[in-house]
């Protein structure tokens, strides 16, 4: 088998082959015994060991890192292709590359770079979202005291933050909430007054079923929201 004779992905024409052996083999310049897990060279029909085939002082990098490979490659006056015959598939299957140790170096460095950039970039993003939640909860907290500026001090800021937790699926999550709707200011005040202004809690803790609780404290609620809105 020649260097462009494997079935393993995609080849360049000018690479050069370097086999993964299964089985014992041997040098066809030097005779040094190759056994199984050495690495050979295919030259002109003759097996090669590394040393022969002048690729001694290659370096191996495993597939599994698309990064670390191209920039090895790239960075690398000389390289290899290591293939190693897959029984299950009969085939040959690329395992790797052989690349010089300071390109595998440069390599692998800025790919650490890179994976410290892209971990500084989410931390700002995560921080930006932070800030933008804060910023959206302060706004919703200003149009539910618009809205209801009977509401007591302090309480529009826990209507808000309650409302507008992430990942909660609450009604100040919805795009109507994000516009800052009537609709949906109302309902994360009516869900506050319901259970920080009422007997509705304690009524679900002694068993009333939801709906039935909700509607023995169904006028509360209403008057609370508005007293609230200055409607009382």
């Amino acid at each position: 088998m020649t260097d462009r004779t494997y079935r393993g992905g995609k080849q360049k024409s000018k690479d050069i082959v370097v086999f993964w052996l299964r089985k014992d083999s041997e040098c066809g310049e030097c005779g040094e015994e190759l056994g199984k897990g050495r690495f050979l060279r295919m030259e002109k029909e003759m097996p090669l060991c590394m040393e022969c085939a002048d690729l001694a002082h290659l370096r191996f990098v495993a597939s599994g890192d698309a990064c670390i490979t191209r920039r090895a490659r790239k960075y690398s006056k000389l390289s290899a292709v290591v293939v190693r015959f897959a029984r299950a598939r009969r085939r040959y299957e690329r395992q790797g590359i052989l690349a010089e140790p300071e390109a595998i170096e440069r390599a692998e460095q800025e790919c650490l770079d890179d994976a410290e950039f892209r971990l500084l970039q989410r931390e700002r993003a995560a921080e930006k979202r932070i800030e933008l939640d804060a910023q959206y909860v302060q706004k919703f907290a200003r149009q539910v005291k618009l809205d209801f500026p009977g509401c007591p001090d302090g309480e529009e800021t826990v209507i808000a933050e309650h409302a507008c937790r992430k990942y909660s699926g609450r009604v100040g999550r919805s795009a109507a909430a994000k516009e800052f709707a009537p609709k949906a200011i109302e309902l994360a005040v009516a869900a506050h007054v319901r259970h920080g202004h009422t007997e509705y809690d304690e009524l679900l803790a002694s068993g009333h079923e939801r709906l039935d609780a909700r509607q023995l404290v169904r006028h509360t609620v209403i008057n609370t929201m508005e007293r609230w809105r200055g409607e009382g």
